[in-house]
């Protein structure tokens, strides 16, 4: 007995999109339709080549559909939509994005489908669910949201590398409860469901009765470091690599002049940032079990580990953004978490003032992009 084939549309054909439809692909159990808006006609005239050290070189790799737009794609119901997107609500809010899938005449003729969020940052569901129940209020939104560790970026607009490493954690998004310690069996099913196709595609995916713990805790690496890199203009091995024994090392490094100043003031800010955001995540609901302390001291720790080495090239996706003029997610990642820390009455000076320098940044990207 053959399973049946599942309809997925996946929106956002960058690094992410390009591994996850090909995972989905892979699957044989989804007939993938894919939305590519800013390398539509580069993918859809060469197809996209994925080179990946999991997945093998993969040319002119294209899905069973490709469209150029949401409603181009909403002519037909869908098992999940899998959003793969930035989160940039201040240039493109999700439900702007979808709107062809939340009004009529797609409303009135196919049920909502299941969501599923791969997107950075904190709270990035919110806007999506109140959209959702306003389009159908007689049910309960079914959003998937996911924390995603992933090494993959677009080095061309239809080339993208992606090493061995790809690990999300699904859990079902529900407003104002972060601390659930079970999914109800509705809920285990379709997280059970969507994670079968990923599996069945060669991909790894963690089940979990309560993701937003898990994308706090993530949040922590983003919050510090692709800060720091798009305000300093550096990467992260500018904080942690220092001149070898010949005076040596490929830039950026430490020189040994700045070193102990930098040991001095900067690493000290590092760890301030990330207290604070322990004492949100704890007034949130998070305890210990949830969000370990030594969450702080291992993020640095593995941090400098990884970029004290020669070989990372490693930068920051919110740095490549800005040295590409694409607007960044300053908000889901820095902005949520000051908005967090107010509503419970806690103090977040320098989470507040990243907040504030990236503003800027955000302000004048957007400026020069026009409307």
């Amino acid at each position: 007995m053959t399973s049946e084939i599942k309809d997925v549309l996946l929106v956002g054909f960058g690094a992410v999109g390009a591994i996850y439809s090909l995972i989905l692909r892979r699957s044989k159990k989804a007939r993938v339709t894919v939305v590519a808006r800013s390398n539509y006609d580069a993918v859809n005239s060469q197809g996209m080549h994925i080179k990946s050290g999991k997945y093998g070189d993969v040319p002119g790799w294209k899905p069973d559909r490709l469209v150029n737009s949401v409603s181009d794609a909403a002519d037909r119901p869908y098992s999940y939509v899998v959003v793969c997107t930035k989160y940039v609500p201040e240039v493109s809010p999700t439900p702007s994005m979808l709107r062809s899938l939340l009004s009529p005449p797609y409303t009135s003729n196919h049920p909502q489908p299941t969501y599923v969020l791969l997107q950075n940052g904190l709270n990035v569901e919110g806007d999506l669910y109140k959209a959702i129940k306003e389009a159908n209020p007689a049910e309960d939104p079914r959003i998937i949201s996911v924390a995603l560790w992933i090494g993959t970026n677009l080095a061309a607009e239809n080339v993208v590398h992606h090493n061995d490493f790809v690990r999300p954690t699904l859990g079902i998004y529900r407003p104002d409860n972060f601390t659930a310690t079970s999914n109800t069996p509705s809920e285990q099913a379709v997280l059970d469901d969507f994670a079968s196709l990923i599996t069945s595609g060669g991909g790894r995916a963690y089940v979990v009765p309560e993701v937003q713990r898990i994308k706090f805790q993530k949040n922590f690496w983003n919050l510090v470091f692709s800060s720091t890199a798009t305000l300093t203009r550096h990467p992260v091995t500018a904080l942690f690599r220092r001149q070898n024994e010949e005076g040596f090392m490929p830039a950026p490094y430490i020189a040994d002049v700045t070193a102990d100043l930098i040991e001095k003031y900067t690493t000290p800010m590092l760890y301030g940032v990330l207290n604070e955001a322990l004492a949100v995540g704890r007034a949130v609901g998070f305890d210990e079990s949830a969000l370990p302390s030594a969450t702080v001291d291992n993020t640095i720790a593995n941090t400098r580990r990884l970029h004290m080495v020669p070989e990372n090239k490693h930068r920051a996706s919110m740095l490549l953004d800005i040295e590409n003029g694409r607007p960044i997610e300053v908000e889901a990642i820095v902005g949520e978490v000051v908005r967090m820390a107010h509503q419970k009455g806690l103090d977040v000076p320098r989470i507040e003032t990243l907040y504030a320098l990236l503003l800027v940044v955000q302000n004048q990207i957007l400026r020069e992009r026009g409307p």
